[in-house]
Formats: C-alpha cells, structure tokens, sequence
C-alpha cells in the first residue's frame, strides 16, 4: 500500500518511514524540516517539503493518492507548548484538521494519529494508566493532542473515516532531536559526550526527578506497522510499563558512556508531570504488540548512534 507519513524527516517519522520501506510498502513523506532531517530521509521515499498547515498539500493528496496517513507532524515540547500555546494550536489542531480534510476528500482508507500518553492522563490516580482512565492534560500541549483525538471521533462519525490513536510514552533513541522534555535522552547523551553536565529537573519533594516510562523506538516502530490492518477506531498506549526516575536515566546512560560527572539540579519545568506510566496490555491483547527492548539495551544502541554522528562531524 502507499502511506503518507507526515512528519517523516523526524525522530520517529523517519524510523516508521523505513520500516514501511522494508515491509514492501511506498512510502511518501511531507515534512517541513522545522525539527526533522533532511538526512534521516530515506532515498526511496517520494519528499514534500511542506508545512501540514499549507493549503497546497491538498495537492500532494491529489498526486500522490496514497492509501493510508500515518500523522507524526506535530509541535512536540511540553515546556514550548506553555509559552507558545498559539503555536501549538496552529500546528496540532488546525494542522491536523487540513490533513483530515484532505483524508476525506480523497478517501483515505486509514488515518494513524501520534498522540501522547507521556502527557494527555495529566497526574493519572490511576497508575499505570489504561486507556479507559478519562485524560486530564495539564498543559497545551496535551489538550491540544486530546482535542486531535476527539476530531478524530468526529471525522469518523460524520464521514466514516477510519483512525487509530497510538499514546506514545516517552520514545526515545537514533536521530531524536534535543528539544524539550522529549529529547531528554539525547539531551543528556549529548553533553555527556562534550564532557558537559546535564541538568536534572526535579519538584523539592523528588528530587531523583520526574518518573517516565521510556520506550524503544524501534519498539514503537513495531506498533506503528501493527495498526496498519488492525486496531481501527481504538486507541493503544504504547510504553513499557516500567517505571524510570530522571536520576535512574542519568546514571543508565552514564554507565553506558563510562563517565563519572555530577549532574546540575533544576526545579520543575512548567507543564512537568510527576510521574507517567502507562498499562500496556491492551496493545498486547489487540495487536500482539510489547516491547522488546530493555532500558538498557535501547540506551545502548542510542548512545553508540550518537557517538557514530560525533565521530562522523
């Protein structure tokens, strides 16, 4: 089949674009390179250099034609979001709905929608959370990706537009970009190897720091390619289930890198969460999905990525 994969230069777009390559699939990719990669791109993917907002991606639709939309073109900083709400509202709401307008127009068969299940339960009493447990986004962000999701209903409703929602947790590894809350994995893998320290963001009463459930992203990768035929009309959180202090991070990656250096401490960030672990199991009953990598063993391959690109510039 041919899928359009909004966002595709970036972090994650680009990692599901090759996989969708490899499985046989064609692969084309809009992106307007504002966070993403021209590099990450893979050379047989067909490349639109387009923000989601544009009017003229109605015309890669009429061209392009492709079966299924695969939507991680977003703004993706919790801390941004809060400062910027306009911003975050222009790209992740009016964004989206250009793309599903155009979804509707050319009979799209499927429409995959990234949302964020690190941050849409807000402070979750339920914990880890289910998919059932009613979202509580504390930051504009979050609202802005549960509003994605409630579109999303009505598009399915009013035009039969048929739509899978994957909650990521917190993804990290190969090609992410330092940027936000997000990116805390390559912010720290970053300045460890310029022999830096990291800061450490923490409430007064944590001060090992926030606690996040990390996830792969090859692993993620695994759910987007899942959802393809299966799933239709749910919503999946995809995460592991485990829980990792900021602190319990640091020193996995620092173990990794063989460096002995103390980390700075900073207070909260707006829009920090204190904790975020998501339950799993409906993606494991569904769709055959649960992750394959440890902490461990994705820091591993993420910091010799990183230490690859070093070397390489």
């Amino acid at each position: 089949m041919k899928i359009l994969i909004t966002g595709g230069a970036g972090f994650i777009g680009s990692h599901v674009a090759d996989a969708c390559l490899e499985a046989g699939h064609q692969v084309v990719v809009v992106d307007d390179l504002s966070s993403g990669n021209f590099a990450n791109l893979n050379p047989a993917v067909k490349f639109y250099q387009l923000d989601i907002r544009d009017p003229a991606l109605e015309e890669v639709f009429a061209t392009e034609k492709p079966d299924v939309v695969n939507h991680h073109a977003a703004q993706i900083s919790v801390p941004h979001s809060v400062t910027e709400p306009l911003l975050d509202a222009q790209i992740n709401i009016l964004g989206l709905v250009n793309v599903l307008e155009n979804c509707v127009k050319h009979h799209i068969k499927k429409v995959i929608f990234i949302s964020s299940g690190g941050a849409i339960y807000g402070e979750a009493e339920e914990y880890p959370t289910t998919e059932d447990y009613p979202p509580q986004p504390l930051s504009v962000y979050a609202i802005n990706k549960f509003a994605g999701e409630n579109y999303l209903r009505f598009y399915r409703h009013q035009y039969g537009l048929e739509y899978t929602v994957l909650r990521y947790a917190n993804v990290f590894g190969p090609r992410q970009i330092a940027q936000g809350e997000a990116g805390v994995v390559s912010i720290f893998v970053e300045k460890l190897l310029q022999d830096s320290a990291p800061t450490i963001y923490a409430y007064p009463d944590d001060p090992e720091g926030m606690i996040r459930d990390y996830v792969y992203v090859k692993d993620v990768v695994r759910a987007n390619l899942a959802v393809l035929d299966r799933g239709s009309n749910e919503v999946f959180n995809i995460g592991t289930c485990e829980e990792t202090t900021t602190s319990q991070l640091y020193k996995t990656i620092l173990w990794q890198l063989g460096k002995k250096i103390q980390p700075l401490k900073g207070p909260a960030r707006k829009g920090d969460l204190r904790r975020s672990m998501l339950d799993n199991s409906k993606a494991f009953k569904e769709l055959g999905w649960s992750p394959i990598y440890s902490l461990e063993d994705g820091i591993r391959e993420t910091v010799t990525w990183f230490k690859a690109r070093k070397e390489k510039s």
